[in-house]
């Protein structure tokens, strides 16, 4: 832990401030080496992917693991949006008159040494050598265990590239020991890493909150709703549910459940249900026992039992319930909800303004899927994570949210003394 500590505090020393050329070189040989090592990168997944089998993990999460072509296009992508967004988001401010004359503007500055704690998802890594590192920032980066070659893999990529763009080395280090003691231990140096950014499950969030004082941007879990009031097209509400859950069904912005005003539950059941009748994939309708009537037989469909409130299907499935009205969805959202993503579908304007002023999330989205909930889709730029927590950045963590600033004063030789003085 030691060494890891030290290389990144000497990388911290070194690196370039914001907007140097070197960060943009390094996106270039990011990827420029991922491209060229993928194929390496694709033999050390295939390791994983097989141990995650035979571990028993069920076929969302092994295909957490897999990566394939599209995961580097999409990485390539990433890097190339990044890219673009640097110019802007690493400028100075242009600054104001103060009322004794000084200009007042702020440099931007980064966070310093952060610390990923991730699971299973290996474009993670990409990300997390990236974004941070693109404005200025050192990297540790401790992935699962399920991941534990692809890291390896990966780690050799992003060397190269540091190289390439004549970086320290230790700017991004890939933590590959399995030990969980040396997480346990990085979790207390607080005076060496300055931010703690954990995705993963519910736990291991809850795990870094309870365990470290190092200031923490939490993606919390995504436990989401979307209530659908009386007025609701119904139609429409059946396509956002299932836009809003079955294109990524483990994301954390994804929909676990439909709270239906009780005056339309039955009707929007048998809605969801013809919505799903076509879709290539199966796919699993869970529905609060007072809503069987309206389920046709042989219908994709299970109990939705109490114990599903306030959990993460983390599957192709939806759960449906009925609400007397807006009062009891929203208190049902303030007790089992995760403060991530909360949808409303309304026709009624009034029903609209009361979900909002009542629900409090990161996001709320208005007749609409809750996928939306998405930095480069809300356009704000390339996105690491969303953020849960309530202070320094809520929703999308873009590029300016890893960043800080130091405010300058260009005095021109004024005196507080003089400026006090003078008022």
């Amino acid at each position: 832990m030691d060494k890891i500590l030290d290389d990144a505090t000497r990388a911290r020393a070194e690196l370039p401030p914001p907007g140097d050329e070197r960060y943009d070189r390094y996106c270039e040989a990011l990827a420029d080496e991922l491209s060229s090592g993928w194929a390496d990168v694709l033999a050390a997944n295939a390791t994983d992917v097989a141990q995650g089998t035979r571990a028993g993990l069920g076929p969302e999460l092994v295909d957490r693991l897999a990566l394939g072509k599209r995961h580097l296009d999409a990485l390539v992508d990433l890097i190339a949006r990044t890219r673009v967004a640097l110019p802007t988001v690493t400028a100075p401010t242009v600054g104001h008159r103060a009322g004794n004359g000084a200009t007042v503007r702020r440099l931007p500055k980064p966070l310093g040494v952060v610390l990923m704690i991730f699971e299973a998802r290996p474009t993670v890594t990409v990300e997390g050598a990236l974004l941070p590192v693109a404005v200025g920032n050192v990297a540790i980066l401790r992935g699962g265990t399920e991941i534990a070659a692809t890291n390896q893999a990966l780690a050799v990529v992003i060397g190269r590239a540091l190289k390439d763009a004549q970086l320290p080395t230790g700017t991004v280090q890939v933590v590959t020991d399995p030990d969980r003691r040396l997480v346990r231990a990085l979790l207390k140096r607080h005076d060496k890493i300055d931010g703690l950014i954990p995705r993963g499950s519910p736990s291991l969030i809850d795990y870094c909150l309870t365990s470290s004082t190092i200031p923490v941007i939490a993606s919390g879990g995504g436990v989401n709703h979307l209530y659908v009031d009386r007025s609701a097209d119904l139609e429409l509400a059946a396509r956002i549910a299932l836009d809003s859950k079955l294109g990524e069904p483990t994301a954390c912005n994804t929909l676990e459940l439909v709270l239906a005003h009780e005056d339309v539950a039955e009707e929007l059941t048998r809605a969801l249900l013809r919505a799903g009748a076509g879709l290539a994939e199966p796919w699993l309708l869970r529905v609060d026992p007072r809503l069987a009537a309206a389920v046709p037989p042989g219908a994709p469909v299970a109990e939705l039992a109490a114990a599903d409130n306030g959990r993460e299907f983390l599957e192709r499935a939806v759960g449906i319930r009925p609400v007397a009205g807006l009062d009891e969805a929203v208190a049902h959202i303030r007790r089992f909800g995760s403060q991530h993503t909360e949808g409303v579908v309304a026709a009624d304007p009034a029903s609209v303004e009361a979900f909002l002023a009542g629900v409090d999330a990161a996001t709320l989205v208005v007749n609409g899927s809750l996928r939306l909930h998405d930095g480069p889709t809300m356009g704000l730029g390339p996105e690491l994570s969303i953020a849960t927590g309530r202070l320094h950045v809520r929703g999308p963590v873009s590029l300016s949210a890893l960043l800080t600033w130091s405010w300058v004063v260009d005095a021109g030789g004024r005196l507080r003394g003089e400026t006090e003085a003078a008022t």
